[in-house]
């Protein structure tokens, strides 16, 4: 029985890490005031008729703090680009100078900040309700062990590591939730 105990635990501990770093790569999509390659993460471009990533297309890196430039791998992919960045809706105009398009970042207002300090929350808190959602899997998983046999104290200490993984995946969270706060308040 401690085999299938075990099985629980590392798919739990899985499943939480897949939440987790799915929460990182949502957070790094909203922004904090200085300019990033991965906030065009999101943008699709018309590429000969098919919907593609915008890295497929271009080269997108960052010329200073507030600049991100985006330099298409076809010189004639520039306006669709431009054209997808715009349909993203980011709040960014694109320039096209005939070789690169720049893009210039606007510094974030206090309401802004606010909205997005927000938006970060409730990214945090569906990662939160998935681990909880894993958790009860686990938690069921380990009654139908229990009516197969399985002790009641295994089933109590099993019960108890669930919710201490589970614990410690909810203060991860929080954690970085409090990273992501500090840096898009810090002006």
């Amino acid at each position: 029985m401690q085999e299938e105990l075990d099985l629980i635990f590392d798919e739990l501990k899985s499943s939480n890490s897949k939440t987790l770093s799915h929460l990182e790569n949502e957070l790094s999509r909203i922004r904090a005031g200085k300019a990033t390659p991965a906030m065009l993460n999101g943008v699709m471009v018309e590429y000969y008729g098919s919907p593609t990533p915008l890295q497929q297309v271009a080269n997108v890196t960052t010329m200073d703090a507030r600049t991100i430039t985006v330099q298409p791998w076809e010189k004639n992919m520039l306006n669709e680009i431009a054209k997808g960045i715009m349909n993203a809706n980011l709040g960014l105009n694109p320039q096209n100078n005939g070789e690169v398009l720049l893009i210039a970042v606007p510094p974030l207002t206090e309401e802004r900040r606010r909205d997005l300090v927000k938006k970060a929350k409730s990214e945090g808190e569906h990662a939160k309700v998935g681990i909880r959602n894993h958790r009860k899997d686990s938690m069921d998983m380990v009654k139908d062990l229990k009516n197969e046999g399985l002790s009641e104290d295994m089933a109590k200490d099993a019960e108890e590591e669930i919710q201490q993984i589970t614990n410690r995946y909810i203060k991860k969270i929080d954690e970085l939730l409090e990273i992501k706060e500090k840096d898009i308040m810090t002006v």
